[in-house]
């Protein structure tokens, strides 16, 4: 892929004619003498929900921010739908369906909720011959992206005046608004109470459903993570310690020790 910003549909690629939708491949990345991540490889199936796992400082974000093109990797490749992608930038990216959400959400706080995700809607919707579509359409379009996520009420609102669980939501709003094809989800149920995460994951597997998505997850709340993943992967000092489904993860000696204690 050479040249300007391409999109999704200009990669002529079926996600589900392959194994996978994205392919981490030896992965190394280097701070300094730091070591964040050593030789991480996985894969990441059509429509999978892959959840990534590990200790404070293991190099989850560090990986998210490689996956995405924040950060370009001293060694190894991100595959995506078939292409080398190592490196591009994160605008590029987001062209070509992958979105992500932040550990800190931090929207247009002097903008209104509705305005916040007409943003992304901006940025990503063209009409035919590069035209981009009315604005009347648009708008009626950020208002169904806020009712699936339950924001439909705040939408006059300045985003300023959203509680944390609003916030998250105005957050998945936004990459919602790029119509993704990889959602990568950072730490969305951090500062949540036990009843704010059960909504927040019936609410992500409903929208995992009905926009056909696949989501890599980075998340510490383990009842939200071990409920929504199909696979996990573990990561501990840099590197992947493990990999399988939920109950194997969690009955596997090493992750027990690094990560989720005998408890």
């Amino acid at each position: 892929m050479t040249g300007g910003i391409v999109a999704l549909r200009d990669l002529n690629v079926d996600p589900d004619s392959l194994d996978s939708v994205i392919e981490v491949v030896d992965i190394h990345k280097y701070f300094g003498g730091l070591k964040a991540l050593k030789g991480v490889s996985f894969h990441v199936k059509p429509r999978e929900v892959l959840g990534i796992i590990g200790p404070n400082g293991a190099g989850k974000t560090t990986l998210f921010n490689v996956i995405t093109g924040f950060l370009r990797p001293d060694r190894g490749r991100v595959i995506y739908l078939g292409h080398d992608i190592t490196g591009r930038r994160p605008h590029y990216l987001s062209k070509l369906g992958i979105a992500r959400t932040f550990q800190i959400a931090k929207p247009f706080e002097g903008m209104s909720t509705l305005e916040n995700v007409l943003i992304g809607l901006l940025f990503a919707k063209r009409g035919r011959n590069g035209f981009r579509v009315g604005m009347s359409d648009l708008v009626q379009e950020a208002r169904r992206i806020l009712e699936a996520v339950g924001l439909e009420h705040k939408a006059d609102s300045p985003a300023g005046h959203l509680t944390v669980v609003e916030r998250k939501r105005l957050e998945l709003a936004r990459v919602l608004a790029i119509e993704p094809t990889v959602l990568l989800l950072d730490e969305v149920m951090a500062g949540l109470s036990s009843q704010e995460v059960e909504w927040e994951v019936d609410l992500l597997k409903r929208i995992k459903e009905e926009k056909d998505l696949t989501v890599v997850m980075i998340e510490h709340v383990m009842k939200a993570i071990m409920s929504f993943s199909d696979r996990l992967v573990v990561l501990h000092h840099g590197e992947k310690i493990a990999e399988g489904r939920p109950e194997e993860v969690a009955r596997d000696p090493k992750v027990v020790e690094a990560y989720l204690g005998e408890d």
